[in-house]
């Protein structure tokens, strides 16, 4: 289930004159330098044309632009930290279905975290991710060749769980041992979301715009992964490490400028 090539050419005259033939020269005799030569030859050195400014279309798109307009494609609300988190913001990824549509996606808050980093730094990482999940119903894809599973809270808790494992690498574990280690936890991971009942999984109240909203919580060593539903018509998922999830509140994104 968890978005400049150019060419100069030069128009070359279509009939040119040949150029007047020279006398022999001795070979000690030194050959006429470059300037010399573009001095006698108008052709070598044709008129530089006047600086033209490039054209709209041509400047590049910056990278947070990108993102941003991936987001608005979104046909639902994005959900973030709500505005009791007073820290760093990011934009990270959109899930399209294979038609395109956005399905779900990530904002950050915090420290933006990487595999490796607190083992490379020794320092804790903090930061809390909020997933956005579309509500859909049971549907059939795009070409009628099957049938696509609705999306639920178990989603929301699969993107959240998965999402966690990848920002996780055990202490003294090779890049060999860690795929196998990943691929095995993020088995675990799908299974845990698939049963929300278990032992495995607490609950907590947490605000969602304001109201207080029951989730679906657990803990690990690598830290923590929650998820519900809101009255927005999405499915929420969240996971973090060094910032607790107790005094977290989330609300609907009103302007994404805040994450670009």
């Amino acid at each position: 289930m968890e978005t400049t090539s150019s060419s100069r050419v030069g128009v070359q005259p279509a009939e040119a004159p040949a150029p007047a033939a020279a006398p022999a020269a001795p070979a000690a005799q030194p050959q006429p330098g470059p300037a010399e030569t573009a001095a006698a030859s108008p052709q070598a050195a044709p008129a530089q044309p006047e600086p033209q400014q490039p054209e709209e279309g041509a400047v590049p798109v910056p990278a947070a632009r990108r993102a941003v307009e991936a987001y608005l494609r979104a046909e639902f609300p994005w959900y973030g930290l709500d505005g009791a988190y007073t820290g760093p913001r990011w934009l990270m990824q959109v899930g399209t279905g294979a038609d395109g549509t956005v399905e779900h996606g990530s904002t950050g808050h915090g420290d933006e975290p990487s595999a490796r980093g607190e083992l490379a730094t020794g320092e804790k990482e903090r930061f809390a991710v909020v997933v956005t999940v579309a509500s859909n119903p049971l549907r059939r894809s795009s070409d009628g060749t099957g049938v696509l599973e609705a999306t639920s809270v178990s989603s929301a808790a699969w993107l959240a769980g998965s999402g966690l494992l990848a920002y996780s690498w055990p202490g003294q574990m090779d890049h060999t041992l860690r795929d196998d280690w990943l691929d095995q936890q993020t088995e675990a991971a799908w299974e845990l979301a698939d049963d929300l009942a278990g032992p495995d999984w607490s609950t907590l109240s947490l605000p969602v715009d304001g109201e207080p909203t029951p989730f679906h919580y657990r803990e690990s060593e690598f830290g923590w992964v929650l998820a519900g539903s809101t009255k927005g018509g999405v499915h929420v998922g969240a996971y973090g490490r060094g910032m607790s999830a107790y005094g977290l509140g989330f609300s609907v994104i009103a302007d994404l400028a805040a994450y670009a």
